[in-house]
């Protein structure tokens, strides 16, 4: 883990998860056993192909899928099966899709101010023009749709709905998998900079490797709904990993443009 927190309740534990979907003979343990421990302004990654378990684990967290069992904590305090409204303050999540995860018939105004409503916060308006400001898009876009905005754009909205309570854990599912490779930066940085400027945890997740060197200074490695390893950014840079699984996964992952992200993240 980095120094990030050290010495205090972390940001998120997850102890012994496992996650079922299905029931009677069809049931199927999609995660199994999965532990880990986030600190305070960490940014922490899981990796691994698809249908690894990853993003099950992001859902298990939100309450999003219902069977599980073992323990997750959120600044020490254990949840239960059902996620309470203070739960939505603390922890927020950006999916995949960023058309897909906003409402097609919302302005941008709406899809903002909706979290600020429905937790009875005021002074919406100076909310939702910062949170415009803070993501990088001009304030004119507050009354557009989803379908007049670029991947990218709707990907920046996407975020700035997720800080829109002020949450201190950002759960990021494959947040730059749907968009261009030089737009990937572009989103890459922004979250690079909201981490810095807000004091965010980040648990991230991700079959990019690439991605997840820059954004992340701790990588566990799924296969098959199980933790394999887990492992430092730069032991991953050193392709120093110690399972045959994660070897196989980095040499896979080596066809990235090195030279790109180089060019466009920055340091």
């Amino acid at each position: 883990m980095s120094d990030a927190g050290k010495g205090k309740v972390p940001a998120l534990e997850i102890s012994n998860l496992n996650v079922f979907f299905g029931h009677g003979e069809s049931r199927f343990q999609a995660v199994k056993n999965v532990s880990f421990v986030l600190p305070e302004g960490a940014s922490f990654g899981l990796v691994g192909e698809s249908g690894s378990g990853k993003s099950t684990v992001l859902r298990a967290i939100t309450g999003l899928v219902r069977d599980w069992s073992g323990t997750i904590k959120v600044a020490g305090s254990t949840l239960g099966e059902r996620r309470e409204t203070a739960f939505y303050r603390q922890v927020q999540m950006v999916f995949q899709d960023p058309y897909a995860s906003l409402h097609p018939r919302h302005t941008v105004d709406r899809i903002l101010s909706e979290p600020l409503r429905l937790h009875r916060i005021g002074d919406i308006d100076r909310r939702v023009l910062q949170a415009l400001d803070d993501v990088g898009l001009p304030r004119a876009f507050r009354f557009r749709y989803p379908h007049q905005l670029s991947g990218g754009q709707r990907q920046r909205v996407a975020v700035a709905r997720a800080l829109m309570l002020e949450p201190r854990i950002l759960l990021l599912d494959e947040p730059t998998s749907a968009l261009d490779v030089s737009v990937q930066a572009e989103i890459l940085n922004l979250l690079t900079d909201l981490r810095a400027r807000r004091g965010l945890t980040y648990l991230m997740v991700s079959h990019d490797l690439a991605v997840v060197a820059h954004m992340c200074e701790q990588i566990a490695v799924m296969r098959l709904g199980e933790v394999v390893e887990v492992m430092g950014v730069e032991q991953m840079r050193q392709a120093t990993p110690e399972d045959a699984y994660t070897q196989e996964l980095l040499r896979a992952s080596l066809g990235y443009d090195r030279d790109f992200f180089s060019a466009h993240m920055e340091e």
